[in-house]
């Protein structure tokens, strides 16, 4: 299953370090393989047998860590769905921060069931899972394996929280989709979008990974070479766009062609970006989320991304200018406006508390065209957002908060706005 790429003696020594391979993939932070007694016990809650597949994981690994990228459509969104953890029997002195055991799982979903059926109308619940919990992360992401005897028996289905309207781009209703019909097809669809050795941007996958493995050679002796060699097997996970972009065939494949856009956008590659849209890569539809291309880039200060999508042809939502992070420049201001983009007080605000003043004039120019209330509409727009602004900074400064802006630019774009005149 793993391509003989380690030998016996070698498997031996990653699992002494906690680590196993498993359809083709890590799992790192491993737990020892699951008591008989134990599975016995699991599946006389279950509704149907125990796949084998999930058997033979349990009986290499009670639960561990996985450090991979999966994308998944739900709800019409292409969601980034995180499998970071593999549900096992872990005492409570030994969990992370907000990590769950499988027996807290499977409760969770017995209590659910139990619910379920007291509402009116409901038919009973005969005390057997048809879903049984076996990965996610936190409380958000949940993978579930199928134990119902039927067409379905096996199938991996995944499982992402919504969240309130305020988070844009998010799901905002519960969502469900089949992964995989089982385990270790489950498995190989976990990939790595970048190389973890070279990420185009921040938090990359497998910088988790990498970590451990730098833990367990330095604190506790496992071998440079073995080590390395796992990362060389890691990273055949990688997947590869850029063999189609160059022989013509990549804009045939929607999912590798969202991971070439990503990215391009992450990279802020303004010439790879009029590469994919000369293949005929398409540049509308979600990308991240509900978010279309330009609303990425826009969102991480991809600005060259950002108007080289837009010269390309890229739609532009009416909102794009509403979830700005960076400074935008008058001229792509002005390319946004003409293709699209909708003029409002809160991407003036935006751009004035970014340093922006030129951009924030000239969306408030358009604005005031449209509307006549321009100085009480910004004026409500600054209000808020340095109401929220100055609460943030008054919580990192006495260390209950944490902000990727930090002390000095939360204080900048305070400055900002209370400076700024129309």
């Amino acid at each position: 299953m793993n391509d003989d790429f380690f030998d016996a003696d070698e498997l031996a020594r990653l699992r002494s370090h906690g680590i196993v391979l498993f359809a083709r993939r890590v799992i790192f932070d491993a737990r020892p393989p699951m008591p008989a007694e134990r599975i016995a016990a699991i599946q006389a809650a279950c509704a149907g047998r125990l796949p084998p597949e999930l058997l033979a994981l349990w009986r290499q690994a009670g639960g561990g860590r996985l450090d991979y990228d999966l994308h998944l459509r739900m709800n019409g969104n292409e969601e980034c769905f995180d499998w970071r953890e593999l549900f096992g029997d872990r005492p409570e002195a030994e969990r992370r921060e907000g990590e769950q055991d499988l027996q807290a799982w499977l409760d969770h979903e017995i209590d659910g069931a139990r619910a379920a059926s007291s509402e009116p109308g409901a038919d009973p619940w005969d005390g057997k899972l048809t879903l049984l919990p076996i990965g996610g992360f936190e409380s958000h992401d949940r993978v579930y394996a199928v134990v119902e005897d039927g067409a379905d028996h096996g199938h991996l289905l995944a499982w992402k929280q919504g969240l309130p309207p305020a988070w844009p781009h998010e799901l905002h209703e519960d969502g469900m989709s089949t992964i995989a019909p089982d385990l270790c097809a489950a498995f190989e669809a976990l990939h790595l979008d970048e190389d973890p050795l070279a990420p185009a941007g921040d938090h990359s996958t497998g910088q988790e990974l990498l970590a451990y493995l730098d833990e367990r050679h330095q604190a506790h002796g496992l071998d440079l070479d073995l080590s390395d060699r796992l990362v060389a097997f890691y990273r055949r996970a990688m997947v590869d766009w850029r063999t189609p972009l160059a022989d013509g065939s990549l804009a045939s494949d929607g999912a590798l062609s969202r991971i070439a856009l990503r990215h391009a956008i992450a990279a802020d590659d303004a010439p790879l970006v009029e590469r994919l849209a000369a293949a005929g890569v398409a540049l509308d539809g979600p990308l991240h989320g509900s978010a279309i291309a330009t609303d990425l880039a826009l969102s991480h200060g991809a600005l060259a991304a950002a108007e080289a999508l837009v010269r390309a042809g890229a739609p532009v939502a009416p909102d794009a200018l509403d979830e700005i992070d960076s400074a935008l420049s008058p001229e792509l201001v002005t390319l946004l406006l003409a293709h699209g983009a909708e003029p409002s007080a809160l991407a003036v605000a935006e751009c004035v508390a970014c340093g922006a003043p030129d951009a924030a004039r000239l969306i408030a120019a358009a604005y005031a065209e449209r509307h006549d209330d321009l100085p009480q509409a910004f004026s409500a727009a600054r209000a808020t957002m340095l109401a929220e602004l100055e609460a943030a900074l008054v919580e990192v400064r006495e260390g209950r908060l944490t902000h990727y802006l930090g002390l000095s630019g939360l204080g900048r774009r305070v400055d900002h706005l209370q400076s700024f005149a129309l």
